[in-house]
């Protein structure tokens, strides 16, 4: 299944890790076109289910929504997603292969991979069932910086998100260099880990515009 590409035709943004429901209707009220919720295990940024679904709510209809996992089994991911009502479900990391990706796909049609360059993956969209690529840190969550000039050798194709290290300081020359379908921001837009900033959201959602429609 395809969806339509966020408010622009020019860069898709999405702001992860969500904390609160003030704070999504933040991103989403800066230009976000997707916002995510996390459901790792032991993440500063994990969310109980009711949390989510909070976040989920407000913004259901306005954003797209995104439950991002790294190590809960495929299956049970996609029944959370599905019963959270979000549009799209994000498996993070090279734990989910050919068959989580299928079990997944076959509960809640649209699924996202999200990996990194050092896990060595098949950087072609869709090679796993999936309808768009995040490429990460090789620390995900960390707010690590990465050197998009490793993409030369292996770039991914179709619809992929940059993300690992951007900030609303950092997210223009990224952008300029890797050409990205859309930008991925986590810890880049908050003030402690997991403590989103609304300020940086907002700055962050206009530099990413900005340079994606330079004047």
């Amino acid at each position: 299944m395809t969806h339509a590409i966020g408010r622009t035709a020019t860069m898709y943004v999405k702001v992860c890790g969500l904390d609160t429901v003030e704070n999504a209707r933040v991103a989403i009220e800066a230009g976000a076109d997707a916002i995510g919720v996390v459901m790792n295990t032991g993440s500063p940024r994990a969310r109980t289910y009711d949390e989510a679904l909070a976040i989920v709510d407000k913004a259901r209809g306005r954003a797209e929504t995104v439950l991002v996992v790294n190590d809960l089994p495929a299956d049970e991911a996609a029944a959370i997603a599905t019963r959270l009502g979000v549009d799209i479900l994000q498996l993070h990391g090279p734990a989910y292969g050919p068959a989580e990706f299928a079990a997944a796909r076959g509960i809640a049609p649209r699924v996202w991979r999200a990996t990194s360059l050092a896990d060595e993956p098949d950087l072609h969209v869709g090679a796993l069932g999936e309808e768009a690529i995040l490429l990460d840190a090789p620390s995900p969550g960390s707010g690590a910086r990465w050197d998009v000039a490793a993409l030369d050798a292996n770039r991914p194709d179709g619809r992929w998100l940059l993300a690992g290290g951007l900030d609303p300081d950092t997210v223009g020359d990224a952008i300029a260099a890797a050409a990205p379908w859309g930008v991925d921001v986590s810890s880049g837009v908050e003030s402690a880990k997991g403590v989103k900033d609304p300020h940086r959201i907002r700055v962050f959602v206009e530099a990413a515009r900005a340079a994606a429609n330079p004047k």
